[in-house]
């Protein structure tokens, strides 16, 4: 299978070496690598400068865009540069950030995957994060969701959910969308991936309104979005939380990223899950 991978790089010369050592020593190689260097003002050029000349497969394109780090349209918008520079010939297609170190056999496991499992159609392992000396799970979000920090997509369930949305949110609704389409969204406990930059470390203060906007443009509605920002403050034990993501939620304007049939299809999922949980 040809796999094609983008990364969307903004000041990441304390990690970037780090991730493209642990992808260039894999033991299966992707057939390309595009970085997209999104306004750098560190070193990254030149780290991606070095790693273009030793590595055929590697390549960088440059975005000039706000230095700001907003959560979802920024990275999707750096990813979506990459994308433009590729030809149409991958059999799978990945979103990775540029400050994970991948066991070994990381894209070789995700291959096997889509291989042996025709109706696979996003697989991707589990972040860790390093504390007290030791490295423990990145426990964000539930066992079943692939994080956004390290997406992989079969080229047909890719191009079903009409590819990946510039807006805050895009790394559950591109979930929602596959399933709604038919697709089994897999993760793999076996695949460890070090994350070296806690999540959210670079967001900026407007951001904090950003979670409740997303399930508004989900089309989850009050009820859903109660219960899933409760279940997110509760996992971060800050009550902050669970009140500006309300305060988002009213606040945002009715811009969806779903019609409401892929709409009513998410809140009937949700609930059947929660049912599921409960029961």
């Amino acid at each position: 299978m040809n796999l094609y991978i983008i990364i969307p790089a903004h000041n990441e010369d304390n990690y970037l070496s780090a991730t493209l050592e642990s992808l260039v020593n894999q033991s299966y190689l992707p057939k390309k690598i595009v970085v997209v260097d999104d306004h750098s003002t560190d070193n990254t050029p030149a780290i991606l400068e070095d790693y273009s000349k030793r590595f055929d497969f590697i390549s960088y394109v440059t975005l000039q865009s706000k230095n700001s780090h907003q959560p979802g349209s920024k990275v999707i918008r750096a990813f979506n540069k990459g994308l433009e520079t590729l030809d149409n010939d991958f059999d799978v297609i990945c979103k990775f950030d540029a400050d994970l170190i991948f066991p070994k056999n990381y894209l070789e496991k995700l291959v096997e995957s889509f291989q042996q499992n025709p109706n696979y159609g996003m697989v991707g392992g589990f972040c860790y994060i390093q504390k007290n000396g030791k490295w423990n799970i990145e426990n964000l979000t539930g066992r079943d969701h692939i994080r956004g920090a390290l997406k992989a997509y079969r080229k047909s369930c890719f191009e079903a959910i009409g590819g990946l949305k510039e807006s805050i949110g895009w790394d559950t609704v591109d979930e929602l969308l596959a399933q709604y389409h038919g697709w089994k969204v897999v993760t793999d406990e076996s695949l460890q991936v070090k994350h070296l930059k806690p999540t959210g470390s670079t967001y900026s203060k407007s951001s904090k309104y950003k979670q409740g906007e997303a399930f508004k443009k989900m089309r989850y509605g009050f009820c859903l979005t109660f219960i899933a920002l409760t279940k997110l403050a509760l996992k971060k034990k800050s009550f902050t939380v669970f009140w500006n993501g309300l305060l988002g939620f009213f606040k945002a304007p009715n811009d969806f990223l779903v019609s409401k049939k892929e709409g009513k299809f998410i809140r009937k999922l949700r609930w059947r899950n929660i049912i599921k949980r409960l029961f």
